[in-house]
C-alpha cells in the first residue's frame, strides 16, 4: 500500500507540474491584434470634427484618420481595422472590458483617469469653453454662478464646473447631440465642453456663439488598458504619434480637419 500510495503521489506531483509548464502568460495586447489581423478602436461619432458621421452614414474625422495610420503601422493595412463607438460615458467600460484594443475619442488625460489607464503621449491640446446663446451678456464661467450648465456625462467638464463654480446647477447628458438640442430648447443657460467639439455648432448655427474665454487645458491621447500586456502597444502608438509630429503630417492632418 506505501508503494502504491508513492506512485500516487508521484503521479500527482508530475500532473500539477505539466499543468503550470501548460499555463502561459498572458498575451501581450499588440501580439495579439498582430495575431487577429485587426485592431478594434473605440471611437466617438457625434464630435465632429474628431470622430463623426459624414451625410452618407460613414465615420470620418480627425480620431477616424489617426486610427487609420495605426492599423497602417501595425498591420500593413488601414482597412484592417473595426470602429466601435462610444460615448464619454461607455468608453473606460469599453476599453477595460476588452471590447476595444484602444480609444481614439478625444480622450483627456487626467490625474483620475491615469489611476485606472494607460495614455500615449498627447496628439492634440484642447481647451475647456463655453457655448451659450448669442444673445447672452456672458463671457466667462464666472458669469454663470447661480446658473445651468450642460456636460456630457463622463467628461471631465463637471468636475472642472465644480471646482471653479460651485454654485451651478448641472445638467448632463449622454451625448453632444442631447446637450446642444437642450440647449437650443432653453434647458440651460450653455454647454460646457472642448472647445474643439463645441466650434462645429457655432459655426453652423447663429442662434448660439463659443465663448472666447478657456478654463482648462484638455491634452488629447489614445488610451489603453492598464496592464503590462498593453506597454509594446502604447510605445508602439507613442513612436507613430511622434513620428507624425516630426514629420509635420500631424499638424497638417489638424490643419485639414479644421482642428488648427
Amino acid at each position: 500500500m506505501k508503494k502504491i500510495f508513492l506512485v500516487m503521489l508521484f503521479v500527482c506531483l508530475l500532473l500539477c507540474g505539466c499543468g503550470k509548464k501548460e499555463q502561459s502568460k498572458p498575451q501581450d495586447d499588440l501580439a495579439k491584434i498582430i495575431e487577429r489581423g485587426k485592431i478594434i478602436v473605440g471611437v466617438r461619432d457625434d464630435t465632429m470634427p474628431f470622430g463623426y458621421r459624414d451625410k452618407d452614414g460613414n465615420l470620418t474625422g480627425f480620431d477616424i484618420e489617426l486610427s487609420r495610420i495605426i492599423a497602417k503601422n501595425i498591420l500593413g493595412d488601414e482597412s484592417k481595422i473595426t470602429f466601435v463607438p462610444v460615448t464619454a460615458s461607455n468608453r473606460i467600460m469599453k476599453l477595460t472590458s476588452g471590447e476595444v484594443d484602444i480609444l481614439v475619442a478625444t480622450m483627456s488625460i487626467t490625474e483620475q483617469r491615469e489611476q485606472i489607464l494607460n495614455f500615449s503621449i498627447p496628439y492634440y491640446i484642447a481647451g475647456q469653453a463655453i457655448l451659450a446663446k448669442s444673445s447672452s451678456k456672458a463671457t466667462g464661467l464666472l458669469d454663470f454662478e447661480d446658473k445651468r450648465l450642460i456636460v456630457v456625462f463622463g467628461s471631465t467638464s463637471e468636475r472642472n464646473l465644480r471646482t471653479n463654480v460651485p454654485d451651478v446647477e448641472v445638467l448632463g447628458f449622454k451625448t453632444y447631440k442631447e446637450a446642444y438640442n437642450a440647449l437650443k430648447a432653453g434647458r440651460a443657460d450653455g454647454i460646457v465642453a472642448d472647445d474643439t467639439i463645441l466650434l462645429r455648432y457655432a459655426l453652423n448655427d447663429s442662434s448660439v456663439k463659443l465663448l472666447p474665454k478657456r478654463f482648462s487645458q484638455e491634452p488629447y491621447a489614445v488610451a489603453f488598458r492598464k496592464e503590462a500586456e498593453s506597454a509594446s502597444l502604447t510605445d508602439r502608438v507613442d513612436y507613430i504619434i511622434d513620428s507624425l509630429q516630426d514629420s509635420g503630417r500631424l499638424s497638417k492632418m489638424l490643419e485639414k480637419w479644421k482642428i488648427k
